[in-house]
């Protein structure tokens, strides 16, 4: 057991987890830096003379020297017009080439990001542009008439746009506005999955630390030219933080857009065949779709795939390797407000299914009782906490979730259920909010019965349960109200096509593999999963499929 520190990273003096990746040293905090600062300054010189970018519908390239002369130009564009620092960018703009230029551009002004994604409502666009107290709008002409009356915009397909492109040396001097590390950066919506949307404050320290990361694996690890395929959305914390990881560690990011992103998964799988991907970063659906019946996809060039946002079952882990047994499946756990918690590195991780990977560097996390708050050990169950340098300043007009997010000691509660093995591995068990309370399984007297010390049932663990079964093509869990048992689980199941599984099947299949308060109740075959940009299943919708009087209360056993 006297090694077990070494191996975990836990230190029983503070009741945390330290990474066990190198740490990646810092430019001093208070030194006033942007984020485009710092990325420029990793860059060579002369500059690499491969696309940085590269549009995945049309082929259109955008170079490294085009890139950052045309950040500057439309920087002094924007400056002459009055933007500048602390002022609030709403953007609301399909992916396309011009995207990373703006979001350069305004955090070399010391302006504040505001992505949102485009397929928003009128309504929900103008709650969100309130929320996060935007003063100027970037948007394309069809999603222009979404903004709220009285917000200045600017079309990205204007020709006013494309002129402020071009090089104007004699414009206003960028080199004279200072940006400081803890500025914000960007504001980043909250999935919204459980409540209601908040936005999260992320500062320029924050990016910059995962810039240095990003750069230092680039120095150790020495790779050839590599081509990455970006399949999360540039609004989304993903889509943002893999545009930065691309370009400071001189690859070419093949965004998704136009047709390309209409095809969904087909589309996506075809475009990383046609332009020679050697990685894809990617939702669990993606992942599934490369190993379905029906796929055709070869991926010659595919050396690896990153993939987060949802947990990946593990039956579709193991068929992903056996089909691509050269490709590294690497796994990793993040959000909005914590920045990258985990992530896996090197084949040998890799192989660990079902695990999120080791703890990233710079970053400390805590496992609590969520009862009594006091830390946990090596593999206990608890509430993960998370302190780091890319961890968010908070929610932006929020001072109730903000006291609710912090603790005294300025750790971000995550929310989220997971335990740490013996060799710092992260496991992600469920939200702790959407677990299932079973004949009031969540009491501290019943968390002793079933060694967990934040006792329900995970939905998460069940959806991964049904998933391993072939006829099952996903899967979601949720509770529904029961007069004996409090809530019960029943599952929502999207059935392969031609496949005849009954409701007895699927049940018996989980009542297998669980402990009895933990089985299914219920089965309900539906067409889909309503899901996220990310992967995550939309849990608030879920209840649509279940209409007050549609469902026959469902079975319920002592046991």
């Amino acid at each position: 057991m006297a090694t077990t520190p070494a191996r975990s990273g836990y230190c029983a003096a503070t009741g945390a987890f330290r990474s066990l990746r190198p740490a990646v040293p810092l430019p001093p905090p208070d030194a006033p830096l942007s984020l485009p600062a710092f990325v420029a300054s990793l860059l060579p010189s002369p500059l690499p003379a491969h696309p940085a970018f590269l549009d995945a519908a049309t082929g259109e390239s955008l170079s490294f020297p085009a890139l950052l002369s045309r950040a500057r130009a439309l920087a002094r564009a924007l400056l002459r017009r009055g933007l500048g620092r602390g002022d609030v960018a709403f953007v609301l703009a399909p992916a396309g080439l011009d995207v990373p230029v703006l979001y350069l551009a305004l955090l070399t002004l010391g302006a504040v990001v505001c992505p949102a994604n485009p397929a928003l409502t009128a309504a929900e666009v103008t709650h969100l542009a309130a929320l996060s107290g935007a003063s100027v709008a970037f948007a394309v002409s069809p999603t222009a008439a979404k903004l709220p009356p009285g917000l200045p915009a600017v079309l990205l397909d204007s020709d006013e746009f494309r002129a402020s492109l071009q090089s104007n040396e004699d414009g206003e001097d960028i080199a004279s506005v200072v940006v400081r590390q803890s500025d914000t950066a960007a504001i980043q919506f909250s999935s919204g999955t459980t409540g209601r949307v908040k936005a999260a404050a992320l500062p320029h320290r924050g990016f910059i630390a995962m810039a240095a990361g990003a750069r230092a694996l680039f120095e150790r690890s020495s790779p050839g030219r590599e081509r990455t395929l970006l399949t999360a959305p540039l609004f989304h914390s993903m889509g943002f933080a893999v545009v930065l990881r691309g370009v400071v560690r001189e690859q070419t990011t093949v965004v998704v857009t136009g047709a390309v992103a209409r095809d969904g998964v087909k589309g996506v799988l075809a475009a990383a065949e046609r332009w020679a991907v050697t990685e894809i970063t990617a939702a669990p659906p993606v992942v599934m779709a490369t190993v379905a019946k029906d796929a055709t996809c070869s991926l010659r060039a595919l050396e690896r795939v990153m993939c987060g946002g949802a947990p990946l079952p593990v039956s579709a882990a193991e068929r992903f390797r056996r089909r691509f047994p050269g490709v590294d499946l690497c796994m990793g756990y993040g959000s909005t407000e914590g920045g990258g918690i985990s992530r896996m590195m090197s084949r040998e991780e890799c192989a660990l299914m079902g695990s999120a990977g080791r703890i990233s560097e710079n970053v400390e996390v805590k496992i609590i009782d969520t009862a009594t708050g006091k830390p946990l050990g090596v593999c206990q169950n608890g509430e993960l906490l998370v302190r780091g340098p890319a961890v968010m300043s908070g929610y932006v007009g929020d001072d109730e979730a903000n006291a609710a997010t912090f603790d005294s000691e300025g750790w971000l509660k995550t929310g989220d259920l997971c335990y740490i093995d013996q060799d710092g591995f992260l496991f992600v068990v469920d939200r702790l909010k959407e677990l299932i309370k079973y004949k009031g399984y969540q009491s501290s007297e019943q968390r002793l019965i079933i060694s967990c010390s934040a006792a329900g049932v995970p939905p998460a663990e069940l959806e991964l349960v049904l998933q391993s079964l072939p006829e099952v093509v996903d899967a979601a869990v949720m509770p529904y109200p029961h007069e004996e048992a409090g809530q019960i689980p029943i599952a929502l199941v999207v059935r392969q096509p031609g496949s005849k599984v009954t409701e007895e099947q699927v049940m018996d299949h989980v009542a297998k593999r669980v402990a009895p308060y933990k089985r299914i109740r219920k089965v309900l075959f539906v067409d889909s999963i309503p899901k996220s940009p990310a992967g995550k299943i939309l849990r608030r919708q879920l209840t649509n499929y279940v209409q007050f009087g549609a469902l026959k209360t469902p079975r319920c056993c002592a046991t």
